[in-house]
């Protein structure tokens, strides 16, 4: 592949990644939505609302410590987002569910995840998307920070 092709992609990934988190705070965090961050949204997103998840699992989601997202769910329940209960079976265990405004915020970023997704594969063929999936699995297991290689 020539070097000014691979630069060109270098550039359209960075520039990729800047406009995806302007446009998302952007559009995510409205007049409804000024008292959390686009982090915070982030962080509703890996609750769910499916099942309580536990504070492990949704550390784990989002590459974080427990510790610090300790920090980050104190605001969100303040601010009426989540609720924390701790299990019956093993108090060292928290459970974190939606409230009704979380689940509310919720639907709010999957739509507009929905929305950009729609944006993107719309011209492609099936075959396009495959290799468009591909690609951006080839990236994803770049970024992963499973064995401390990323990069290499």
């Amino acid at each position: 592949m020539a070097q000014n092709t691979k630069r060109s992609i270098n550039e359209l990934l960075v520039s990729l990644f800047n406009h995806v988190m302007a446009l998302e705070a952007k559009a995510v965090i409205t007049e409804e939505y000024k008292d959390i961050t686009n982090n915070d949204m982030h962080i509703i997103e890996a609750i769910g609302v499916e099942e309580p998840r536990n504070m492990s699992v949704i550390a784990r989601r989002l590459s974080v410590t427990v510790g610090t997202l300790t920090t980050n769910m104190n605001g969100l329940e303040k601010k009426g987002y989540i609720r924390r209960e701790r299990s019956l079976k093993d108090k060292r265990v928290v459970h974190v569910t939606l409230t009704e405004k979380g689940r509310k915020a919720f639907f709010h970023h999957r739509d507009f995840h929905k929305k950009m997704i729609k944006a993107i594969l719309k011209d492609l063929s099936g075959e396009e998307m495959e290799i468009l999936y591909r690609c951006l699995e080839n990236l994803n297991g770049f970024l992963e920070p499973d064995d401390g290689n990323a990069g290499e």
